[in-house]
């Protein structure tokens, strides 16, 4: 156009910035448009002034956002709300509630838009009663029945888990989209409601079709609670209707595996083809791990590599996860190698796949890796401390791991449930029994984190460990939470230890209840009572364990060689 002469009017460059802001290296460009539209006189024009700043926040940029506004002489809502947005998208909540308040001041009422953006920082800052204020601004104001305002304001309730406000506001608006009714369903979603979302599905259907969106949120709620019958119907539905995409077609793949119908997830898998998208691969990777085949999930890689698909950081963490499972080190030092010779989209993609060759490194063997991988990240979150804590705690290196929690909090970062369990854990595993309660006691007393039944249970292993077994029990009974398998069978295996047959019986029982066809705890506690010379006893066990035909699952073990696996059973004769 320019190369014909023509002259572009003000319409014309904002929709060229529009383009500019959906390209890689942007921001240069954006400034000679601007330049550009300043030497055509548009800098008194406001809608091209509005399509500079939205141009410069969508880059990262608000310090020329805010010199452009700053110099603008007349300013309209957009310009205002365009402004606030950008702050907010860089988290200056602080600037951009001031803001909002200057442009008040200064006769510019808000749009039902400017709502919508402000309330977005009341989530940001997790500010609940700067929601409510906001809620009753928006009721004064006459935007109490506004479709964009009253979704906005649902979705600051459901992020602030304000499932009752949420509740009450949907039931009271006139007119409800299958927007609001994803919103709530998302919320039940997050708090852990699965039921509540197939109930707000099943009364959605009776008003309206759901979307896409909609059937995305229920088959993963669906398959959360494993409710393989339903999440059928709702595949049958979705194909039926022509109602299935990429994302919800990976979604039913998720299901399936989470219902352990692997069958099913590769079929859907198949149906994609040759596709050049990754997304489907990965989920199927992932479906392998989490129902332990580890092979098959690297199998499903080089079939994907084969293809011509780039991997991403999902990818290759799903990887790292299975030779972590298998102790294939040397496959996982190629991966960090491609990772550190590769410069991946996201930060945060890089941080979690990081945080991953970490653990590989600790749980295949080598702490010193481990540990040089962690001094070279440049950003430690909490979960980054709590995973090298936990790695000391495998190796029983518990007095490093009380040591880099004392420099985490010198550092500035405040441990949370997990940190504390993975220090529990290095202390039940180093015998420190002393250290464990202290650390005990400073999670409930000094940070206010209540003890959760992981906690217990290692604390029981602590005691358990240490032959404090009466100690041990007395914890079990005097915990508010209910106790489960796993704290009953840490008690159990120490009692086989140190031969206490009085509490291992007791142990026993309890667990028996809730666990009555676990070969493994059968077993100890018949080896605990053939050590306290109940050989009667251990007898009637294994009779019983032959008369029900309980068998127990054979340990297998991997060997790296040649940069393969070798895979082989307990008494395996068969392997070379």
């Amino acid at each position: 156009m320019l190369a014909g002469s023509a002259r572009p009017d003000q319409y014309t460059l904002p929709l060229v910035l529009r383009a500019v802001t959906g390209l890689p290296a942007r921001a240069g460009l954006g400034k000679t448009i601007h330049s550009l539209g300043i030497q055509l006189g548009f800098c008194v024009d406001a809608y091209f002034c509005n399509s500079v700043i939205a141009m410069y926040v969508r880059c990262d940029n608000t310090v020329y956002a805010r010199n452009l506004f700053d110099e603008m002489r007349h300013r309209d809502v957009v310009s205002w709300t365009t402004l606030i947005s950008g702050y907010i998208q860089n988290r200056n909540i602080l600037e951009s509630t001031r803001l909002f308040h200057e442009m008040r001041i200064s006769g510019i009422e808000p749009s039902s838009v400017t709502l919508g953006v402000i309330l977005r920082a009341f989530e940001i800052e997790k500010s609940g009663d700067g929601g409510r204020q906001m809620h009753g601004f928006v009721i004064k104001r006459g935007f109490g029945s506004h479709e964009l305002v009253q979704n906005s304001i649902l979705t600051t309730y459901s992020k602030l888990s304000y499932i009752k406000e949420a509740e009450k506001l949907f039931e009271c608006m006139e007119e409800r989209g299958f927007v609001s009714w994803n919103i709530l369903m998302l919320a039940y979603f997050s708090a852990g409601h699965m039921s509540r979302v197939v109930d707000c599905f099943q009364r959605m259907i009776t008003e309206l079709y759901p979307s896409l969106e909609t059937l995305t949120i229920i088959i993963s709620a669906l398959g959360k609670c494993r409710e393989l019958r339903m999440g059928q119907q709702i595949h049958c539905y979705a194909v039926k209707h022509g109602q299935i995409d990429m994302v919800l077609q990976a979604s039913f793949m998720n299901f399936y595996a989470q219902c352990a119908d692997l069958a099913s997830s590769f079929s859907l898998l198949q149906e994609f083809g040759t596709q050049t998208c990754s997304i489907p691969w990965i989920v199927m990777m992932w479906a392998f791990v989490q129902s332990g085949q580890f092979r098959q999930a690297i199998s499903l890689f080089q079939r994907m590599q084969n293809l011509g698909l780039e991997p991403n950081a999902d990818a290759l963490r799903c990887l790292v996860t299975s030779y972590t499972h298998l102790g294939a080190l040397l496959l996982g030092k190629v991966i960090h190698g491609y990772f550190l010779r590769r410069q991946l989209s996201s930060e945060s993609e890089a941080e979690r796949l990081e945080t991953s060759i970490l653990n590989m490194y600790a749980k295949c063997g080598n702490i010193i890796l481990a540990r040089r991988c962690f001094d070279n990240m440049v950003d430690r979150d909490i979960v980054v401390w709590s995973s090298m804590i936990e790695s000391y705690a495998i190796h029983g290196m518990g007095i490093e791991a009380m040591k880099l929690f004392h420099q985490m909090e010198e550092a500035g970062v405040s441990p949370n449930s997990i940190t504390f369990l993975s220090l529990l854990s290095s202390c039940s595993h180093s015998g420190l029994v002393n250290e464990g309660c202290q650390v005990f006691h400073s999670m409930t007393e000094r940070f206010g984190i209540k003890a959760e039944l992981n906690h217990y249970t290692c604390m029981v292993d602590l005691f358990a460990r240490a032959g404090k077994l009466v100690e041990a029990l007395n914890l079990i009974n005097s915990m508010d939470v209910k106790p489960d398998g796993r704290i009953w069978g840490a008690l159990l295996a120490s009692c086989r230890v140190h031969q206490n047959v009085d509490v291992g019986d007791y142990a026993a029982q309890r667990l028996l209840q809730l666990e009555p066809d676990n070969v493994g705890y059968n077993i100890i506690l018949s080896s605990i009572q053939a050590g306290g010379n109940q050989w009667a006893k251990a007898e009637r066990i294994w009779k019983s364990m032959d008369d029900i035909e309980l068998k127990g699952r054979p340990g297998w073990s991997c060997i790296e060689e040649k940069g393969g696996f070798s895979l082989f059973l307990a008494a395996d004769y068969s392997h070379l």
